[in-house]
């Protein structure tokens, strides 16, 4: 499969307007509309107190480890934390270095059982990603819906920071809570171990085959990480943990103007739209190139890059990772439209970048993947210096 790259001077680009505050004034709360204006602040996750999630459809569907079904509800093994946490301390240090504002998330007792009038979990998960759990709209923080069970208080650790963001001027929103009852799930996806190992060997959909999702329609459910925004348009992935509803709720949140487009993915199962599509700036995008046949029309005019094959050395975790897929090598964060956050064993990549006239900043991030993500997945991008605007 080809996809044809087409010309970045063929896109289009309409300003149509600012935040309700002056995106150059050093005090505005909160301001993004996209994933490349210069950035100014961002929360960062933290992997410390993480623990083993417990087991459920979700999970099973998108292949957990065996050793899953016995550590679930368990802290993550001191060193693993330890390697994590220096990697994104010196992430945080080069932002910081670029003169970016960096907040993080609050501590939270993740390994404290709880439950609901329907359900319990045996812990909490982590607090490293807060791209899955918040997406932000201009000035407008919306938390969404996420059908994890054990992700239902995981947005605790950000609470002091979205009330102060809100106490300055930002808006605040949130999907209904989602009940997350039996009906939600699709349990044939839970196997045992011998039937998981025997059903995992391809993230791809062979061709024809259609998709199966661990969650159903009964309630709007969907986590931010399935959204990426370039200004009045904003693209999404169905997937394990984003459902038809979510979508829909998203759609009717958003203020006149703004369109969400659906990129349909071959991969078998889908679970957050940066491996799949990610904007580096207006009018070029990288894109999976196991999983993307088509897009959709608004993105007719835009230069793609295909993704290279992900270079993780042998003896890297993300070698044989566990919650997501090596293709994580594409999970980039962008500093401004032409500085880019990569993974430093990704060369082929970088290399790709360069030819496009971006700049790679490589960081070693490997070991943050064990904890479900990569750059684009620990960050929140609070506030960017830039405009609303459209480019097709």
């Amino acid at each position: 499969m080809v996809l044809v790259r087409i010309p970045v001077f063929g896109y289009k680009r309409f300003l149509l307007g600012e935040c309700m505050r002056d995106t150059s004034d050093p005090t505005a709360p909160v301001c993004s509309h996209d994933e490349w204006s210069p950035l100014q602040e961002v929360i960062v996750g933290t992997v410390q107190g993480a623990m083993y999630p417990e087991c459920g459809p979700i999970l099973a569907a998108n292949g957990e480890p065996d050793w899953l079904w016995h550590f679930q509800g368990e802290f993550m093994e001191e060193d693993v934390i330890e390697q994590a946490d220096e990697q994104l301390s010196h992430f945080v240090e080069l932002l910081e270095n670029h003169d970016v504002v960096v907040k993080r998330p609050d501590p939270l007792p993740l390994n404290q059982p709880y439950s609901t009038p329907y359900w319990s979990s045996k812990s909490s998960w982590n607090t490293a990603n807060p791209r899955d759990l918040f997406l932000i709209v201009g000035d407008d923080i919306i938390e969404c819906a996420s059908p994890m069970r054990h992700r239902h208080f995981e947005s605790l650790a950000y609470k002091r920071l979205m009330t102060g963001y809100f106490r300055r001027g930002a808006k605040l929103s949130s999907a209904p809570r989602p009940a997350l009852r039996e009906p939600l799930y699709d349990w044939s996806f839970m196997a045992t171990p011998e039937q998981e190992a025997e059903s995992k060997d391809s993230k791809t959909l062979p061709d024809g085959a259609v998709h199966r999702y661990p969650i159903t329609e009964a309630e709007p459910v969907f986590e931010a990480a399935d959204f990426v925004r370039c200004g009045t348009d904003l693209f999404v992935t169905k997937s394990i943990v984003t459902n038809d509803l979510g979508i829909e709720w998203v759609r009717r949140h958003l203020p006149d103007g703004y369109e969400v487009h659906e990129i349909h993915t071959r991969c078998s199962a889908p679970c957050h739209i940066d491996t799949t599509f990610l904007p580096l700036r207006p009018g070029l995008a990288v894109v999976n190139p196991d999983w993307v046949k088509e897009l959709p029309e608004a993105l007719s005019s835009w230069t793609l890059i295909e993704a290279p094959e992900p270079t993780y050395h042998d003896a890297s975790p993300m070698a044989h990772p566990y919650f997501t897929s090596q293709w994580l090598s594409m999970n980039v964060f962008s500093l401004d439209d032409k500085h880019v956050f990569v993974d430093a064993q990704q060369k082929n990549l970088m290399a790709a970048f360069r030819e496009h006239g971006l700049v790679p900043i490589p960081v070693p991030f490997d070991y943050v993947g064990m904890f479900g993500g990569s750059f684009h997945c620990v960050t929140l991008d609070v506030r960017r210096q830039g405009p609303l605007g459209t480019y097709r």
